[in-house]
């Protein structure tokens, strides 16, 4: 990718995941457990389950959001390791919304194309849960689509360059 391409994705990368990183820290600020659950059965564990996997996209939005603004900030804009870090942003931070390790939600996507929340939880979640994975889905969806080069040709070029990745 041409070197003004890669910093641009970067800068839109950023802050998607900014966006993402506030609404998600929101959230967990003002919910927790004992707040969610409620008399159904199986419900702490479901929860306990869909707060992991929001602390954990957290975790790995700010890390990732910190990574790319280190770049964005040198005086020489380094396209390998832009690229690089544009690689794990997609496999830790996206991979991570959609493939969350609870399985509290998933993606459908038959319902993509209907104009409906292609998002479909395990159990019926309480409001605040439910929306705010709902918002979330927007911008990851988004990032997929800015990121998706790298799922397979990021790797591909670099194996052809002769690197181990």
């Amino acid at each position: 990718m041409a070197n003004n391409d890669v910093r641009n994705l970067c800068e839109s990368t950023q802050a998607k995941l900014k966006e993402a990183a506030g609404m998600l820290e929101t959230f967990l600020n003002n919910y927790a457990l004992p707040q969610l659950v409620t008399e159904e059965a199986d419900s702490e564990v479901f929860y306990k389950g869909c707060l992991s996997d929001l602390r954990q996209l957290l975790v790995f939005s700010e890390v990732n959001y910190e990574k790319l603004g280190a770049l964005l900030r040198r005086p020489n804009f380094p396209v390998e390791p832009s690229e690089k870090a544009l690689y794990e942003t997609y496999h830790q931070t996206v991979n991570a919304y959609f493939y969350p390790k609870n399985e509290c939600y998933s993606e459908d996507g038959r319902y993509a194309y209907t104009g409906q929340d292609a998002i479909r939880f395990r159990k019926k979640p309480a409001r605040e849960v439910r929306d705010t994975v709902l918002a979330l889905s927007k911008i990851f969806e988004e990032l997929r689509e800015d990121l998706s080069y790298y799922e397979s040709d990021y790797i591909t070029q670099r194996r052809i360059q002769g690197e181990r990745v």
